[in-house]
């Protein structure tokens, strides 16, 4: 927690990064330590840290790979949403990544995935077809039955609204 508080609160660049670096060292071991680290909120800030273009070169490169050290591990998808909605997509490979691996087993993870946006969120990813983040896509939507996939869609409202203009009802 010590370290979570230095992170938020440091203004040197150097001790930042070093900071992130232990941070992603202690994430990375198991899925408890990726949570103890996460539940602190220290991935939004070192995904705003890689983001900045104020950030050093090496606070880039240390916050990044922090980043994807806690990600690999960490199955607490609370800790994951916000990132879900703000990480370019090299990060967001390893958000979707990781909700791929839990919500087949968790019917109440999957029902808070829906309720939160996290569909709809991942149904507006672009990705190339084959690549990792296709695959994990894939993994998610095939967590829920196909019309609730079609419903966050991109688009499907549109279609629905579309039908209804064409629709001739029967006396």
């Amino acid at each position: 927690n010590q370290l979570a508080i230095t992170l938020a609160e440091e203004s040197e660049d150097h001790i930042k990064a070093a900071v992130g670096w232990s941070l992603g060292q202690i994430g990375r071991h198991t899925p408890e330590h990726a949570k103890a680290v996460a539940v602190a909120n220290v991935l939004p800030r070192l995904l705003q840290l890689y983001l900045a273009a104020s950030s050093s070169e090496d606070l880039q490169i240390k916050s990044k790979k922090a980043l994807k050290n806690i990600l690999q591990k960490c199955v607490h998808l609370q800790a994951l949403e916000p990132l879900l909605h703000d990480a370019p997509a090299n990060v967001l490979k390893h958000v979707v990544g990781q909700y791929s691996k839990v919500l087949p087993h968790d019917s109440k993870a999957r029902r808070i995935f829906v309720t939160s946006g996290g569909l709809k969120k991942v149904q507006e990813i672009k990705c190339d077809p084959g690549s990792a983040l296709h695959e994990y896509i894939s993994s998610i939507n095939n967590c829920f039955p196909e019309e609730i996939v079609r419903y966050y869609s991109p688009g499907y409202s549109e279609a629905l609204l579309e039908r209804v203009e064409q629709f001739i009802p029967t006396s």
